[in-house]
């Protein structure tokens, strides 16, 4: 098909950008991309008459496949119908409250706000808390850390960007910014790319040092990550309850933005931050005064994972973290370079210079393998490759078929070495 805007359609002022080229060539002639997924079997998906050992899902912990959080969506279905269409202004399904009050002693956070997406949360609430005042942004952030940026510097804001990982640049900035002005420092708590988790515990103390709110995105590790202590059944922590405890920090001029949509397969993400905060959030963030609230069946899986996490999540994040390691020690014993320096289930795997990511992302389809295809804009040029997601549900003979191709890419020369 054609997908050229006709003359006389009213579309001809929608102009190609060049940057988007590859990511087109990709969507239309790949098979790794918008694939329509017929079947699942664990986590083997069907496209067409192909199996393969999926890869790309951030279901990290596997609750989507857990029967007793799928059986608790039919008797709240049953109590509630499918949506309940107020808006939280107007109204909270007795879920709503029990999440958030679970959430809260989970997290051991101040208070919990739960809205409909991260992406929501970005775009209504960081133009709130900046004002007419400073961003500082981390040149790695999410893309929708950037956007809900972009969109309060519309409104009034400054944006500057500091290094990634790189505290002392933050302090520069920080030292250099008027006095008097609100200030904010936004960045990613696990990066969704690298896996690698920030060293929060220094990006607190400059911004306490300067008086400034520190912005946390932990889409990736809630769930994964916890608290320090005794009894830990891996280097993972305990109870999943995100960075700021894994850090070892309070939440004194912290704000943590997460989503259910990863570990706990669910609709649904929050904030945690001061009661005083989330009331004026109830009455000046539009997600909340405005947009429908997450389906029932959202409201009773992310419910009963809360459940569950307290009951069998450190097991699972155990097993988790031993499949993590079986390809992440399979990849550093290979000298094939990632930017996962640590032990996350995000293991992101660039190319070698000059290799072309249509041509690997057949070959995974080929031998059975479905992942994440990082092609250009989405990561730097030199970051142009692929990313493979481990979760709870990945079986051993799964993973052993991904490493036996990433071992073949690796001989053929198609990942880049280590030493680079």
């Amino acid at each position: 098909m054609n997908d050229a805007p006709l003359a006389g359609s009213g579309l001809e002022f929608v102009k190609r950008d060049g940057r988007w080229a590859d990511l087109e060539r990709l969507r239309s002639g790949n098979p790794m991309y918008d694939a329509t997924i017929e079947e699942i079997k664990g986590r083997r998906i069907r496209v067409g008459d192909h199996w393969l050992a999926d890869f790309a899902s951030c279901n990290y912990l596997g609750f989507d496949l857990e029967p007793e959080i799928m059986d608790a969506i039919a008797p709240e279905v049953s109590r509630w119908g499918t949506h309940p269409s107020w808006s939280r202004l107007l109204g909270n399904p007795a879920l709503y409250p029990q999440i958030e009050e679970k959430l809260t002693a989970l997290l051991d956070a101040p208070d919990t706000l739960v809205m409909p997406t991260i992406t929501h949360i970005h775009m209504s609430v960081l133009p709130i808390l900046a004002g007419k005042g400073m961003i500082f942004l981390d040149s790695q952030a999410h893309k929708t850390i950037y956007d809900g940026s972009m969109y309060a510097r519309g409104l009034g804001a400054t944006v500057q960007r500091f290094r990634a990982n790189d505290h002392e640049h933050l302090r520069e900035l920080l030292a250099a910014a008027p006095a008097g002005v609100s200030k904010i420092v936004a960045m990613d708590g696990v990066n969704s790319m690298t896996g690698n988790a920030p060293d929060l515990k220094a990006f607190a103390a400059v911004a306490r040092e300067y008086g400034a709110l520190l912005y946390v995105d932990e889409a990736h590790g809630f769930g994964v990550i916890g608290e320090r202590g005794a009894n830990e059944k891996s280097p993972y922590g305990l109870k999943g309850n995100a960075i700021v405890k894994y850090s070892g920090e309070t939440y004194d001029n912290i704000v943590l933005v997460g989503g259910f949509s990863k570990s706990y397969s669910s609709l649904m993400a929050f904030l945690a931050l001061p009661t005083w905060l989330k009331n004026h959030l109830k009455v000046s963030a539009p997600p909340y005064l405005y947009s429908g609230p997450a389906p029932t069946a959202s409201l009773a899986t992310v419910n009963a994972g809360l459940d569950l996490n307290e009951k069998r999540g450190d097991d699972i994040r155990a097993d988790l973290y031993r499949k993590s390691m079986k390809v992440l020690d399979h990849v550093r014993a290979l000298g094939v370079y990632t930017p996962n320096t640590g032990n996350t289930p995000v293991i992101e795997l660039p190319l070698a210079p000059g290799e072309d990511i249509d041509a690997v992302g057949k070959l995974l389809w080929d031998r059975g393998i479905y992942v994440t295809l990082a092609a250009y804009p989405l990561v730097p040029k030199d970051q142009v490759g692929f990313r493979a997601q481990v979760t709870a549900a990945n079986s051993d003979e799964e993973i052993d078929e991904l490493n036996a191709v990433i071992s073949e890419l690796a001989a053929a020369g198609k990942l880049r070495p280590a030493a680079q």
